[in-house]
């Protein structure tokens, strides 16, 4: 048996309206609320696709944190991004240069006249991360990012050398990286100052330092994911920290990673204060997000102990400037912190993923020694961005599986928790108009050796009394979770409203619920996680008398493709009617392709030589497994997809056609691990969405569910069936 709750009180029924692919793909995306310094006002942006254009409009905002209230900024396309230098002033960069080719600029400007603001310096090439501190002698000092030549010269693709022959030439592994070739540029951190002159306006002083391109093989921040959050600048502008990976380990084998500090000028070559040696003993794994405290004094950030192993645990860090000593805070709590805010200088908040949820904790540093598990500020949602407030507060902006934005205050006291709500796209987007937390419940059953805990998301009129299809949603990772927050990519509402309740659980592997699930995954992927989900199906077909397991379906990406190729040839295969693999790894030899080689030597306790039967005990294409093909299966893979080559996909839907069993192959050329284009995506959703509706029966109960004849991309059939 299991334990089920509703996240609401609330009705049992739900009255959303349908939320579709497109009103999901062109419903407005909103940036973090991000307050001037007295805390009154916040800056946020908004980008919107529309379909009947085939264009993206941007513009930014301001939200009262008093009142809620929302008004325009700036509608000017040009605007990239936005940092405050007083309650009243902005620094922003122009994404265009009127001298410079492909360059852009840094204009200061005012909150109640932003088009009346003036240029303060001309920029090479193109850059992002912005972040800037006034000094005492009322200098700003500024850091942004962009892509470098070895020399330390900023990279201009308008005005990049080209070349008559398209060859890539290597000497050692890591030849391409998720979606790129490595070529011979890379990103870099750049600093600068703005100084007044005689006309009382800022004006660039001493031109861009490079702070990364001194140091042999450093790179920061580091790509595909890598962003502002990969460097800081200290409050009185005197240093920078940045993070790169080792450059002195083989980075397709490692993920040990340094902080580096360097002095803003760039006067002296940045040296890392945690590399082998310095960081505390046996501390060798990826250091991320290093933060200035408020003083200057220290520099916090995360590390990881294990060098080969991505999903690791993160501890928080203390690096003192003066004496150049390193201590840990918070050992023994048994979560993996990503983000971290200085509230002052004796006080951090982080935020960390806790039971399927992103929560932020308060950290003391002065108590968080032994075995110190710190207080929860929320309890909801996802926490994707927070800054703290006069009076103790805290503004943050998240997100939840029933919502795509809201914005609140929360207490840094942890018993009074959130304290007034600002906005919520639910009450702004017609798009998303309807959706509450009504439509979402979490279950928790027991699994193959532990308790497991998944969502349920209901469909639009949602009855309690009447029988709904199982769509069962399978993530990847595979250390990763379904969380309780907004997906534009997997959003288990738009499979719900097709018709369906979705249970979405969070099996052996997943994060946010301790080390000892997370890492039980390890030489275990067709093991406990596959006895999770049966245990998970069961549940549903016992315990949810609303829920039709005799119609029911799966999906999954990545590590959920492979465990979806994995239960094809499985039992828990002919339990369903229909089945969807996007970039999932089908043949066991095949995983020696991949780019981030720790991950495989890691997850499969060695090398591919010296492991090879780890590789192959849980092999989807073993022959005994591929004559159990049976159910209709979808299968999705991109050309650009370096972590899973897309000869993966082609080699499962080769079997499935050649042993007779219904299956379509859908491939995207321009697309990565993920489909981020906004016609694609509505593709990829028709084509998902369709070929579940078509052999459930969804499609013939409810007109309005997506049908694979909605897409207008002719089918290719070449060599029909006998």
């Amino acid at each position: 048996m299991g334990a089920f709750r509703w996240l609401s009180l609330a009705a049992a029924a739900s009255s959303a309206l349908a939320l579709t692919p497109e009103g999901l793909i062109s419903a407005p995306r909103r940036s973090e609320a991000v307050p001037n310094p007295s805390g009154k006002v916040a800056f946020f942006s908004t980008s919107q696709y529309s379909f009947e254009t085939k264009e993206t409009s941007a513009w930014w905002s301001l939200i009262d944190l008093k009142t809620g209230d929302i008004k325009p900024l700036t509608d000017d396309s040009n605007v990239s991004e936005l940092v405050w230098l007083t309650d009243s002033t902005l620094l922003y960069i122009n994404g265009t240069n009127s001298q410079i080719p492909g360059g852009s600029e840094l204009w200061v400007t005012g909150v109640s006249d932003f088009a009346g603001g003036y240029k303060a310096a001309s920029l090479p090439a193109q850059f992002s991360g912005l972040k800037a501190v006034t000094t005492e002698s009322g200098q700003i000092k500024y850091v942004f990012s962009g892509k470098s030549y070895r020399n330390g010269t900023a990279y201009n693709e308008e005005l990049a050398t080209t070349y008559a022959s398209t060859a890539r030439i290597y000497d050692s592994i890591y030849v391409r990286h998720w979606d790129t070739y490595l070529d011979t540029t890379f990103n870099a951190v750049f600093s600068g100052t703005l100084g007044y002159s005689q006309q009382t306006r800022l004006l660039s002083i001493g031109g861009l330092h490079n702070l990364v391109a001194p140091v042999p093989n450093a790179e920061s921040p580091y790509p595909p994911f890598g962003g502002a959050s990969d460097y800081d600048i200290s409050p009185d502008g005197k240093w920078v920290a940045f993070k790169s990976k080792a450059p002195d380990r083989p980075q397709a084998n490692y993920t040990t990673a340094y902080i580096y500090l360097v002095p803003h000028d760039g006067s002296e070559t940045a040296v890392p204060i945690n590399a082998v040696g310095s960081a505390p003993k046996g501390v060798e794994g990826d250091a991320n997000n290093p933060v200035f405290s408020p003083d200057s004094k220290t520099l916090a950030y995360f590390q990881m102990i294990d060098p080969t192993y991505e999903s690791d645990r993160r501890t928080l860090y203390l690096y003192d400037i003066a004496s150049k000593e390193i201590s840990a805070l918070a050992t023994e709590w048994d979560r993996s912190p990503d983000s971290a805010k200085w509230v002052d200088d004796e006080t951090i908040v982080v935020g960390a993923e806790d039971n399927a949820r992103g929560n932020l904790f308060l950290i003391p540093i002065k108590e968080a020694t032994g075995d110190f598990v710190p207080d929860a500020l929320t309890e909801r949602g996802y926490a994707t961005a927070y800054y703290p407030l006069p009076h103790k507060s805290l503004l943050v902006t998240g997100s939840a599986i029933w919502t795509s934005w809201i914005v609140y205050t929360a207490s840094l006291n942890p018993e009074k928790g959130v304290l007034k709500t600002l906005a919520s796209a639910n009450e702004i987007d017609p798009e998303l108009d309807g959706l509450s937390s009504n439509d979402v419940a979490e279950i928790f059953f027991q699994g193959d050796w532990t308790e497991i805990q998944a969502w349920v998301i209901f469909p639009e009129n949602f009855d309690r009394n009447g029988k709904f299809p199982l769509c069962y949603l399978i993530h990847g990772g595979p250390q990763g979770s379904w969380a309780d927050s907004w997906s534009t990519r997997w959003n288990p509402k738009v499979f719900a409203d097709q018709g369906y309740v979705v249970v979405a659980p969070n099996p052996t592997g997943s994060t946010g619920f301790g080390d000892e699930l997370t890492d039980a995954i390890q030489n275990n992927w067709g093991g406990s996680p596959y006895e999770d989900l049966v245990k998970g199906f069961e549940y549903a077909q016992r315990d949810l008398p609303y829920v039709d397991t005799s119609r029911a379906v799966a999906a999954g990406a990545s590590y959920g493709g492979f465990m979806v190729n994995w239960i094809q040839g499985s039992d828990l295969g002919r339990e369903f009617k229909a089945l969807v693999t996007h970039d999932g790894t089908f043949v066991a030899d095949a995983k020696i392709s991949t780019e981030e080689l720790w991950f495989m030597e890691r997850e499969f306790n060695g090398t591919f030589w010296d492991a090879r039967e780890n590789y192959r005990r849980w092999d989807p294409s073993a022959p005994e497994r591929i004559l159990r093909f049976d159910t209709p299966h979808l299968i999705i893979h991109n050309d650009l997809d370096y972590r899973l080559p897309v000869a993966e996909g082609l080699s499962i839907f080769n079997v499935l056609q050649e042993r007779g069993v219904p299956s379509r192959f859908l491939n995207f050329p321009d697309e990565n691990h993920w489909v981020l284009q906004p016609e694609n995506s509505l593709v990829w959703h028709q084509q998902v969405l369709g070929w579940l509706n078509k052999y459930s029966g969804v499609g013939e109960e409810n007109e309005d569910a997506v049908s694979l004849e909605d897409t207008v991309i002719p089918v290719v059939n070449v060599n029909p069936p006998a």
